[in-house]
């Protein structure tokens, strides 16, 4: 039986393995504090549980996710057929000392292993810590334009 929109096990198909690998930023939603909804590309790390994203304290999406922590993440290609990875969740936020672990693995990931190094370290002599944002998948959704259609197409 397909495994349908909406259930956890979706992370698992290789689509959404060649999402959660790739150099893609994902695009994070959320709800500003006058009500608003927000779009912001961010790197991410994927540890097999959950989403780990990192950002300086001062970062003003902050406070609008302290006080509504109800995200969206999407990643997606521009390769024919697209594929995209929708997820719904939770935003949980700590304040680290340094620099987030996994945003290191990411920086390596969507620069390269020498240069990640290097952005690492060079962000790492402007700020004395960042805040951790962890996302827990709570739904899962993946477009492949091959097995697996937006619900509007009539297939």
């Amino acid at each position: 039986m397909p495994v349908k929109q909406g259930q956890l096990q979706l992370l698992q198909h290789p689509a959404s393995r060649e999402l959660l690998q790739s150099k893609i930023p994902a695009r994070l939603a959320y709800v500003w504090t006058d009500g608003t909804p927000r779009v912001v590309p961010i790197w991410f790390h994927w540890n097999e549980r959950e989403f780990v994203l990192a950002t300086p304290p001062k970062a003003p999406k902050l406070k609008a996710l302290a006080k509504n922590p109800k995200v969206a993440l999407t990643i997606d290609d521009n390769t024919f057929p697209h594929k995209v990875l929708l997820v719904r969740g939770s935003a949980r936020l700590e304040t680290v000392p340094g620099i987030v672990p996994e945003y290191a693995v990411a920086a390596e990931r969507y620069f390269g292993s020498e240069q990640g190094k290097v952005w690492v370290k060079q962000l790492g002599s402007m700020i004395r810590e960042m805040v951790r944002i962890t996302i827990t998948p709570e739904w899962v959704g993946l477009l492949d334009f091959q097995a697996r259609f937006p619900s509007a197409l009539p297939l």
